[in-house]
């Protein structure tokens, strides 16, 4: 073999190495966004597991606020089936757009079920409901946390997959850019609601 072919040959493994070694840091890099948001879903089981605990109580108190109720009830299970559907696509601009907004709409009902419970000396007083409403917010402050450790692996992969020149192996290997996620969108969803007993 010549010396241009000996060459070459060098450069191509080199080449090669390079491409093998930026391929497995996107993988890792996805699979730990995969992780963050696994991480996030194991908050938001734990609020929609509080959420009926919550609403039972209130319900004894709270006979005539049906609507109320129902609606944070409905909130609750479209806020499911949108975790579902992020958890099967946790890189997936359209399911976490979906679980943003279902979870915006779940936070204003149960918002607003706390500011009524406020007008029910005895709904506030109710040990139940001051341990129930406690645990919720220690569960919304997890939440927050795991939605900001999501969002840095999201920023380190964008920014590996953006970077020349691993953004050759990147689009070359279909690693697109995943998206942000945003617990708000409009002003109205950054009003954060009371839950204070």
């Amino acid at each position: 073999m010549s010396t241009a072919g000996w060459i070459f040959s060098g450069v191509a493994v080199v080449l090669l190495v390079w491409a093998v070694v930026v391929y497995n840091r996107l993988v890792q890099l996805r699979n730990r966004i995969a992780n963050a948001f696994a991480q996030i879903d194991v908050q938001l089981k734990r609020r929609y597991d509080l959420i009926p605990n919550l609403i039972e109580v209130a319900r004894g108190y709270m006979a005539h606020e049906a609507s109320t109720l129902e609606a944070v009830i409905k909130a609750r299970g479209n806020a499911q089936t949108a975790a579902t559907a992020a958890r099967a696509a946790p890189a997936s601009a359209s399911a976490l757009g979906a679980l943003a907004t279902a979870e915006g709409v779940l936070g204003g009902s149960l918002g607003r079920l706390m500011a009524l419970a406020e007008a029910y000396p005895d709904l506030k007083a109710d040990a139940s409901m001051k341990s129930l409403s406690e645990e919720l917010t220690s569960t919304e402050n997890r939440l927050g946390f795991a939605r900001q450790a999501y969002n840095d692996q999201v920023l380190e992969f964008n920014d590996k997959a953006q970077q020349f020149p691993d953004l050759i192996v990147a689009r070359l290997l279909g690693f697109v850019s995943s998206p942000m996620l945003e617990s708000t969108q409009t002003a109205e969803e950054r009003t954060a609601p009371k839950v204070q007993f």
